[in-house]
This record gives C-alpha cells, structure tokens and sequence, in this order.
C-alpha cells in the first residue's frame, strides 16, 4: 500500500527552438501489490512514449522519483498549474 500520492507533471518550452515537452510521472501499486513508478513523456500534443520501473518497496520507487525529479529541474523543466486530462 502506497503511503501517499507521488504524481508529478512538468513541462520544458522553448520558442526560439521549437520545443515543447512534458514529462509525468506517479507511484502506484499494481495487481499484484508490488510499486510501480510510471514515467511518460514526449512532445506536449502528442501520446509520447512510456515506461514503467517496479519495485518491491515503496522507498526504492520514491528515491528514484526524487532523483528523476532533480534532473528534471535541472534541465528547465517546470510545474503547470494544473495537470491535462
């Protein structure tokens, strides 16, 4: 059982350069109650692509949902207001 809700969206833009990307990602328990941390992303429009990491432990998905968000941040990638359905 996940303790509480990893869910994060950030989006990286740039006109000058034509770029508009989006990445997700969230903690969740599969069928089967291991963890599952699934990453999508690809061009904001688009289906992108998507990969999931599972886990036996909640703490290893969260130490690489930390550490992914890090890289993120570094690279320019920022929270939207809300998220897109």
């Amino acid at each position: 059982m996940i303790s509480q809700p990893y869910h994060l969206y950030v989006e990286r833009s740039d006109t000058s350069r034509n770029m508009a990307r989006y990445y997700a990602m969230s903690i969740e328990p599969n069928l089967f109650g291991d963890v599952c941390l699934l990453r999508k992303w690809g061009r904001i429009g688009s289906k992108g692509q998507m990969l999931v990491h599972h886990f036996g432990r909640e703490e290893e998905a969260v130490r690489l949902f930390l550490d992914l968000l890090r890289q993120k941040r570094k690279r320019g990638y920022r929270p939207r207001a809300s998220m897109p359905r």
